[in-house]
């Protein structure tokens, strides 16, 4: 029951995956806060470093006092680790209390830049991309980011340089047992090549497919009704399971991989260790190296163990996060290259002489179409005039929804041109055109507030006394019924409601700001016989002041309208009033046609 997909829109992925170039897309957003993150991680440094004077410390302890027999001496060194250890913690609260807050604003940021993004994107984007993937990108993968820019990213910096500074400590004690103790670099080097690139090729499908169960959930939940309605939860179930399991899967390869790399960064700087312990003992045995130098060097390389072995936890997460940058700039670039304003021509915006709604030859293909599929529209030529309204008719597939959608640029024609009042829709900024062009549709979408907050999405500046002539249009007056009247918060989509409520909440929501222009889809499809009747008279106020074009499926829809255009596969066959095409037009009067004959009756 349940079809999950990779999004289609995804950017190309190229074949060698570069964690730097993406991650440093991350500097717009970082760099607000680039004064306290530069603080942070010098603090960290400094920490770092106040723990390699320990070991130091310690050798002047071992071959000082303790070798010459002096308490006081030794308790001195005791204070002086204490002061050390005291200030090396010190430092690393402080460092974690500068950069709490700052990386917390630049992830609420992203996250907002994100949702904004998201709000501009034209319909077909949102058609193509599950809304699982978005919310995984808006969520799980911009807390990771937060995560990264507060821990590994700073540790990166610090353990690289508590790792040089450790190796210069070590050879400046003995040389010979440095060099012991730097052989596996080369080898480590290879192993952490080799393994960023299989991560983040894996990383990359566990957060896809993370997606992909946050859309399945979404959907099961949103579709609990037909879910149970049909009996299909066990499918649901096994569904869910299904890709469950195929995560579970992933997220075994990933922890394999950052097993076998951890395992074998550890192995190799412990038998290095291992190996200058015994040559230094043999050394201290000779003569040849003080006790003391013994304890500091292994004291050094000891405090060096955790940079060292850190390294595969922190390529890990560095990998992640860069998967979860891509995943994040995926949608903002298409954002970019998509975006309403940016493939539409620019309108001259000189005025013609004829105000109204007028399309010239308006071609229309979804950009994800198959090249051999023929397009939905083909060069529709139709005028409504001022103040008419006109109604839309067609059978199924005709393409009259998508006709809508191209009016308030819901969808891009792809040629052709839509003109309001004498304007190219293209010259209008989008917030002009909303306040011209209101919409219903006949799947009405509500949202989880209050039914007078649906309403006012239609007009935010509206009063009291607006809202109240709307919801009378709308004959939605049930809402005064609800348990708080209209500050009753809906359910998610309405859901709470039954479907002819929500339809009148819709196109309550149309009307209220008085629109210059109404486009209309089958907004009356779930009223009940007297109900539509109330409806209809009312809005026949409304459509008297109003330029309108409105998809019909019922004859007594169509009788609001002045006129009506029959589309046709896509092409506009026949335009007149409803009683012309009865009698002029074979294709009208089959689809008005019904038990009750071709002046009544539900035609579908």
């Amino acid at each position: 029951m349940t079809v999950t997909r990779e999004p289609s829109s995804a950017a190309p992925r190229p074949g060698r995956h570069s964690a730097v170039r993406s991650l440093l897309r991350l500097w717009p957003y970082v760099r607000p806060v680039r004064g306290r993150l530069v603080v942070g991680a010098l603090s960290a440094v400094v920490a770092s470093c106040l723990g390699l004077l320990i070991p130091l410390t310690l050798k002047w302890i071992v071959d000082g006092p303790v070798a010459g027999h002096d308490p006081s001496g030794v308790w001195l060194g005791g204070l002086a680790l204490l002061v050390l250890g005291v200030a090396e913690a010190g430092l690393f609260g402080v460092r974690r209390m500068i950069v709490a807050g700052p990386l917390a604003r630049v992830e609420a940021d992203m996250r907002a830049a994100l949702y904004a993004r998201l709000q501009r994107l034209p319909v077909s984007f949102h058609d193509r991309w599950p809304s699982g993937q978005l919310l995984s990108r808006a969520t799980t993968d911009l807390m990771l980011l937060r995560i990264f820019l507060s821990f590994p990213l700073t540790f990166l910096l610090v353990n690289g340089v508590t790792i040089v500074v450790g190796c210069v400590i070590l050879l400046q004690q003995r040389w010979t047992l440095g060099l012991v103790l730097l052989a596996p670099v080369v080898p480590m080097v290879v192993l952490c090549s080799v393994f960023e690139e299989r991560y983040a090729r894996t990383a990359r499908k566990a957060q896809d497919q993370i997606g992909d169960l946050t859309t399945v959930v979404e959907e099961s939940v949103l579709g609990i009704r037909v879910i149970k309605g049909f009996g299909r939860h066990r499918g649901q179930e096994r569904a869910f399971r299904a890709l469950s399991w195929r995560l579970w899967e992933t997220e075994l390869r990933k922890a394999g991989l950052l097993g076998t790399l951890w395992a074998l960064i550890v192995i190799l700087p412990e038998l290095a260790i291992g190996a200058a312990l015994v040559l230094g003992v043999v050394e201290v045995g000779d003569g040849e190296l003080s006790a003391g130098t013994l304890v500091a060097f292994l004291s050094t390389a000891l405090a060096l163990r955790w940079p060292v072995e850190s390294i595969g936890f922190l390529l890990a997460i560095t990998n992640e996060s860069a998967t979860a940058t891509d995943r994040f700039f995926e949608v903002m670039d298409t954002a970019e290259a998509s975006a309403e304003d940016a493939a539409a021509p620019v309108s001259t915006g000189v005025r013609v002489k004829e105000p109204g709604l007028r399309l010239e030859g308006v071609w229309f293909r979804y950009p994800d179409a198959p090249a051999d599929a023929p397009p939905v529209l083909c060069g529709v030529d139709l005028r409504v005039r001022p103040g008419e309204t006109m109604a839309l008719v067609g059978a199924t597939g005709s393409g009259k929804t998508t006709l809508t959608a191209l009016v308030p640029r819901l969808h891009e024609p792809t040629a052709g041109r839509i003109v309001l009042d004498g304007r190219d829709i293209t010259g209008l900024s989008r917030e002009r055109l909303r306040e011209l062009v209101a919409v219903a549709f006949e799947e009405p979408t509500l949202f989880s507030a209050s039914a007078a907050e649906n309403v006012l999405m239609g007009a935010p500046d509206a009063g009291e006394e607006r809202l109240l002539a709307a919801l009378a249009v709308a004959q939605a007056e049930f809402v005064h019924e609800l348990p708080q009247g209209r500050r009753t918060r809906l359910g998610e989509q309405g859901l709470s409601l039954s479907g002819g409520q929500r339809q009148r909440l819709a196109l309550a929501r149309a009307v209220i700001g008085d629109p210059r222009f109404l486009v209309l889809d089958d907004p009356l499809s779930a009223l009940d016989v007297h109900t539509e009747a109330l409806v209809e008279a009312a809005l026949r106020e409304v459509l008297a002041t109003t330029t309108a074009l409105v998809v019909a499926h019922r004859p007594s829809t169509v009788l609001l309208a002045d006129r009506v255009a029959l589309l046709s596969r896509g092409r506009i066959a026949a335009v007149g009033t409803h009683h012309e095409l009865l009698h002029t037009n074979r294709e009208y009067a089959s689809l008005m046609s019904g038990p009750a004959g071709p002046e009544g009756g539900d035609p579908r």
